[in-house]
């Protein structure tokens, strides 16, 4: 088990100030002061809670996604993710994402993780989910702007690929990460 100290209390907020805002993302500037009385500013970027889902088979297999991503104009493996909508719970979202992302239904989705995926600039939270025994139910949903092709996978290859360090994204390889960690554990 981690060992738990006792947290730090927040710093005292001075001032906070909307830079930017957008339905995707905003941006604010916040001034604290330290523990030894100075100011300090922070750049807060703020970004909507979001889900992670691996989806396997009964078999094992894993669908993972070919993905283009405009901000760095690669395309590359993912797992299906996306924002949580307002009042929607992490598990309904998840759903919702495996879905429309991969055409694909689970039998069950199983929480394995939560973390913060940039957490020294953003409170931006994301859950990770195992969508266990898939089964294709129809079409993807895809937005104008997602390129995407889902492609069913085995999951040795995929592990190897992981252990190589193959999976540039974040959410894909810390998803994974906790899924196979998991199932190792499961057989000792």
């Amino acid at each position: 088990m981690t060992e738990r100290l006792a947290p730090w209390p927040p710093y005292r907020l001075r001032s906070t100030e909307r830079i930017y805002d957008s339905p995707w993302v905003a941006l604010r500037r916040d001034v604290v002061q330290l523990d030894d009385g100075r100011d300090q500013e922070y750049h807060v970027v703020e970004i909507s809670p979001a889900v992670a889902v691996v989806p396997r088979f009964a078999d094992g297999r894993i669908a993972m996604l070919w993905q283009f991503r405009h901000p760095h104009g690669k395309t590359h493996w993912e797992i299906p993710a996306g924002r949580i909508d307002a009042g929607e719970s992490p598990e309904a979202a998840a759903a919702r994402e495996l879905r429309e992302e991969t055409g694909l239904v689970a039998a069950r989705l199983e929480h394995v993780a939560n973390f913060y995926p940039t957490n020294g600039i953003s409170a931006h939270h994301a859950t990770i989910f195992v969508a266990h025994d898939c089964e294709p139910v129809w079409e993807p949903e895809l937005d104008p702007a997602e390129r995407i092709r889902t492609v069913v996978r085995d999951p040795e290859i995929v592990r190897a690929e992981l252990l190589a360090g193959a999976y540039e994204d974040g959410f894909t390889a810390l998803a994974l990460l906790y899924m196979f960690a998991r199932a190792t554990s499961a057989r000792v």
